[in-house]
């Protein structure tokens, strides 16, 4: 490449680039660097002391696992809905039309708003008990329970419209002719979503999974209104430490911390599926 042409290419990139190490990098950078000071009077500069205090409390331990806990099940069970929905959007016209309208009313829906909704509707004497209570019946506690039911379901009811509208934009992009031909050979419709729709829509697939992780992984509004009272998710303490008790440095040793378990879970993930992608491609040349 020309000296010209490398120069036109820096000049390309550097919008982009330089947006991402403005906003990004540099804040992380920050984030990073500040998890290894400490606010007591008198520490060295540079000091493990905030990370010795982070592994050595149990209760910010336990919301690690609870925040991982409310990142991996929102994603699975929103998944689980996503791709037969987006598959069944893409049969006919008629089923495009019928759940492109449904799905896309959550978004419009404000997280603080869908809290209240599944507070109101699933909260003991609610309306979901108050409708079964003439039968007899009792309504399971899914609101500040042990193991955040509640969040979970309003997690997802958040999720699935954002990761049905990408894995549906990837499924529609499939050619039209590659469908045909696999019907024409006597493909049944959960061959065709599993063989073809499913492995070219992988990269649609794991977009959603991405940002519906990472978004999931990081609420506040939710488990604040529908999570149980211990243990809370970091970001819950992140606020309380940084907002209320003025602690920056654990607060951004709970980030930092945050980050490194979504990238190993990410990775764990990457493996998974290319794991999954060779044996399905061993499969099919034999």
């Amino acid at each position: 490449m020309s000296r010209i042409g490398t120069v036109t290419l820096l000049a390309c990139l550097l919008p982009g680039v330089g947006y991402l190490l403005l906003f990004f990098g540099l804040p992380l950078v920050n984030v990073v660097a500040g998890s290894f000071t400490s606010r007591t009077v008198g520490a060295a500069p540079v000091t493990l002391d905030t990370w010795i205090s982070l592994f050595a409390n149990p209760v910010l331990m336990d919301g690690l696992w609870f925040s991982l806990w409310l990142g991996i099940a929102p994603t699975a069970a929103s998944l689980l809905i996503s791709l037969p929905l987006s598959a069944l959007m893409q049969a006919n016209e008629a089923s495009q039309k019928l759940f492109g309208t449904l799905y896309r009313i959550p978004l419009v829906v404000p997280g603080v708003v869908a809290g209240f909704l599944i507070l109101v509707i699933l909260d003991r004497g609610g309306m979901a008990s108050r409708l079964v209570a003439p039968l007899g019946l009792t309504m399971p506690r899914l609101v500040r329970d042990e193991w955040g039911m509640g969040a979970i379901i309003a997690l997802s009811w958040k999720t699935v419209p954002f990761m049905t509208l990408i894995i549906a934009g990837a499924m529609a992009a499939i050619s039209k002719d590659v469908l045909a031909a696999a019907r024409t050979l006597g493909a049944n419709r959960l061959t065709i979503l599993w063989r073809i729709q499913l492995p070219l829509a992988q990269p649609g697939i794991t977009a959603a999974i991405l940002l519906s992780f990472i978004g999931s992984l990081g609420t506040y509004v939710i488990p604040s209104l529908l999570g149980p009272s211990y243990p809370l998710p970091l970001s819950v303490h992140m606020f309380a430490e940084g907002f209320q008790k003025g602690n920056w440095p654990l607060a951004y040793a709970m980030g930092t911390l945050l980050s490194v378990f979504a990238i190993v879970v990410l990775l764990a993930y990457y493996a998974i599926v290319g794991s999954f992608s060779r044996g399905s491609a061993a499969f099919g040349r034999s």
